[in-house]
C-alpha cells in the first residue's frame, strides 16, 4: 500500500500544473484585493518550492509490483519471530525489542552496512523503518497503563539502536503511538533520545474538524525536536506554526494562517474560538490575542 513514487521527468508535471491552478486563481482574486496591496510581495504558502531534491509520491496510486520486486528489502514481523523460537532475554529488556536488534545487527553485518569495516566497494545507506514502536502489541504494558510493568524496555531499546546507528552506514525512521502512551515521562525519555521528533494531529473527531477556521486544513503538524550539531540546545525553527493537508494527489505540508475576522456581526462563540486557536498560534498576528481577548485585523 505504499504511495507510487514520481520521476524526475513526471514530478515537475505534476507539480507544475498545481502552482498553475494556484496561480490562476490568484489572478482570478487579484480583483478582489485592494489596489493598495496587490503590489507587496505575497508570502509563500508551502515552505520548500519545487526541486529535484528529495522524493515525491502520488497518494493516489499505488507503488507497482515490479518496483517493490526490484529493490532489496528486509522485513521483521514481531509475531512470527516469536513463533519460531521460545522467548529471550538480552541486554535486559524485552523479547521482542531484543529480537529486532539482533536482527538488525544482523542485517548490518551480513549486508555489509558496518562502518568499522574497510570499504571494499560502494555502498548504499541502510534505511530501516519502525512502524508503533511501544504499543501493546511488543508487550511493555507503556500503553496499557500509568505505571507499566516494564517501563525501562522502550528507552533501553533505543539506546542500544543509537549505538548501531553511530557505528554503522544506516539511520531510522521510527513513529510512536503517543497518544496511547499515558506516562509522560516515557514520551520525554523517547524525545530525548531522538535526533529529531515530529507530530502529527489530525482534526478527524476533534472539535477543530467543524471549525470553520480550520477547513482548509486536515491536521497540524508539530516540530518537537530537530537536529543538533555541537551543540548543547537544539536550534528553534523560524516556521512554527505548520498545518497539513490531503490534496488530490499529494500530501503537503502549508504555514498555518488563520483567517482574519472582518464581520461586525460574528457570534462570541465565534470570537472565543479564533481568540483561542490565535492563543496557540507561537508567532504572527495571532500571537498578539491573549487569553479571551479578541483581536481584529
Amino acid at each position: 500500500e505504499l504511495p507510487a513514487p514520481l520521476l524526475d521527468d513526471t514530478c515537475g508535471k505534476e507539480l507544475g500544473d498545481e502552482a498553475a491552478a494556484v496561480k490562476s486563481g490568484d489572478f482570478q482574486d487579484s480583483m478582489k484585493i485592494a489596489w493598495r496591496y496587490q503590489n507587496l510581495p505575497k508570502m509563500e504558502a508551502s515552505p520548500t518550492t519545487y526541486t529535484k531534491f528529495g522524493h515525491y509520491y502520488d497518494v493516489s496510486k499505488k507503488m507497482s509490483p515490479e518496483l517493490r520486486q526490484s529493490v532489496k528489502w528486509h522485513s521483521f514481523y514481531l509475531h512470527e519471530e516469536l513463533s519460531f523460537e521460545p522467548k529471550m532475554k538480552a541486554w535486559n529488556m524485552n523479547s521482542g525489542y531484543a529480537r529486532l536488534l539482533q536482527s538488525i545487527q544482523r542485517i548490518i553485518s551480513q549486508e555489509g552496512f558496518d562502518g568499522s569495516d574497510p570499504q571494499k566497494k560502494q555502498r548504499n545507506v541502510l534505511r530501516i523503518g519502525i512502524q508503533s514502536l511501544g504499543s501493546v502489541l511488543w508487550g511493555d504494558g507503556v500503553c496499557c497503563s500509568d505505571t507499566p510493568e516494564d517501563p525501562h524496555s522502550l528507552t533501553k531499546f533505543l539506546y542500544v539502536l543509537r549505538g548501531l546507528l553511530r557505528k554503522s552506514l544506516s539511520a531510522c525512521i521510527i513513529t510512536v503511538p503517543a497518544h496511547l502512551i499515558q506516562n509522560k515521562a516515557i514520551m520525554e525519555r523517547v524525545t530525548n533520545l531522538s535526533d529529531m521528533v515530529v507530530g502529527l494531529e489530525s482534526f478527524i473527531g476533534s472539535e477543530r474538524e467543524t471549525n470553520p477556521l480550520y477547513k482548509d486544513y486536515h491536521g497540524l503538524v508539530h516540530v518537537h525536536q530537530i537536529p543538533r550539531l555541537n551543540s548543547l540546545i537544539c536550534d528553534v525553527s523560524d516556521t512554527k506554526d505548520l498545518a497539513f493537508r490531503l490534496k488530490r494527489k499529494q500530501f503537503t505540508i502549508e504555514r498555518l494562517h488563520l483567517p482574519p475576522d472582518l464581520s461586525d456581526t460574528v457570534s462570541r462563540a465565534s470570537k472565543q474560538d479564533l481568540a483561542g486557536s490565535a492563543k496557540l498560534l507561537s508567532s504572527g498576528c495571532g500571537a498578539m490575542a491573549i487569553g479571551k481577548k479578541h483581536l481584529d485585523f
